[in-house]
């Protein structure tokens, strides 16, 4: 085994235990510059060694920013694809809601608990890539990104009458913290 550790290329995909899945898109002399999925770019120190190496791309010769930004998109379209598994509480299996209108001579609607479930987590899902796209839009300024973020943590706020049907409480959405 050598003594230097073997260096991450443009492309590789890191788990970081603060900001969670990203994507190596620039080498700079002592840090990686990763596009984080939530937390938009960030410089890591190529010493830090504290994140799951997802997929390791070998480090090759100074890589111009088209082809890094090519690599990103690729990934982060693959990412797109894939969804969390998020399991709806017990108790709800099954379950339908009963949308009734107040006048009783109009029919009820029911719709299934799960059907409604899917889409608040389709839901969730669309507002994290929103999130992960205003972080890393290179056009916005930090007071547009943060104006942006604010209205998203209100939207996720909202969301919070629904986190009842999430089995997990790490699934659930979390609005502005006092």
């Amino acid at each position: 085994m050598s003594e230097h550790k073997e260096l991450l290329g443009v492309g590789s995909r890191v788990k970081h235990p603060a900001y969670g899945d990203g994507v190596v898109i620039r080498l700079h002399p002592v840090a990686y510059e990763v596009s984080f999925m939530v937390y938009g770019l960030k410089n890591v120190g190529k010493d830090y060694d504290q994140w799951e190496i997802i997929e390791r791309i070998e480090a090759t010769e100074p890589v111009s920013f088209t082809e890094a930004e090519r690599s990103l998109m690729k990934i982060l379209k693959t990412w797109g694809e894939i969804t969390e598994i998020v399991p709806i509480g017990d108790k709800w299996k099954g379950g339908v809601m009963l949308l009734q209108p107040l006048d009783k001579s109009l029919k009820p609607k029911d719709i299934p608990v799960e059907t409604f479930f899917h889409k608040i987590v389709m839901l969730r899902d669309r507002l994290r890539v929103l999130e992960q796209k205003i972080n890393s839009n290179p056009k916005l300024t930090d007071e547009d990104k943060i104006d942006m973020q604010q209205y998203i943590t209100r939207i996720y706020g909202s969301l919070t009458t629904f986190n009842v049907l999430f089995r997990e409480k790490e699934h659930q959405f979390v609005g502005e913290k006092s």
